[in-house]
């Protein structure tokens, strides 16, 4: 292991052990949950949006393994601020370079349940806003 594989694996650990903007949002605007068959890795997003469609606030709850943990915190750190036009043109890509490690299939199909969980509650949202009154995870 080189050098910079450890600084990014050490990263990934910090995010595991101390994940960021950890909790939940009581009033959030859409609340999600996703679930990864594969491993049982388990992901809440809490998000609140502003009239601007920014996120104001984010937070995530959920288990599982370091990839999947660490991923959703430092997702978070990412999409505050960020407007959900910004956070829906996000790939595969971009989880890749946060982590910074390479990953086997089944690792990858961890780290992107942050992603697929953000994009997501995004899509629920779009259609809350569209439609007053459909009930949903919000």
């Amino acid at each position: 292991m080189d050098g910079i594989d450890s600084i990014y694996r050490e990263q990934i650990l910090d995010h595991y052990k101390n994940p960021r903007n950890f909790g939940k949002i009581m009033n959030a605007t859409v609340h999600h949950h996703e679930y990864n068959p594969l491993c049982g890795d388990e992901l809440e997003v809490y998000l609140l949006i502003d009239d601007d469609k920014n996120v104001a606030d984010v937070k995530i709850h959920g288990k599982g393994c370091a990839i999947s943990q660490a991923s959703a915190s430092m997702l978070t750190e990412k999409v505050k601020g960020k407007n959900i036009e910004e956070i829906k043109k996000m790939a595969k890509e971009d989880i890749l370079e946060m982590l910074g490690i390479p990953l086997s299939p089944v690792r990858l199909k961890c780290a992107l349940l942050s992603l697929d969980t953000f994009k997501n509650a995004i899509v629920i949202f779009e259609k809350y806003i569209k439609e007053p009154g459909v009930k949903g995870e919000r």
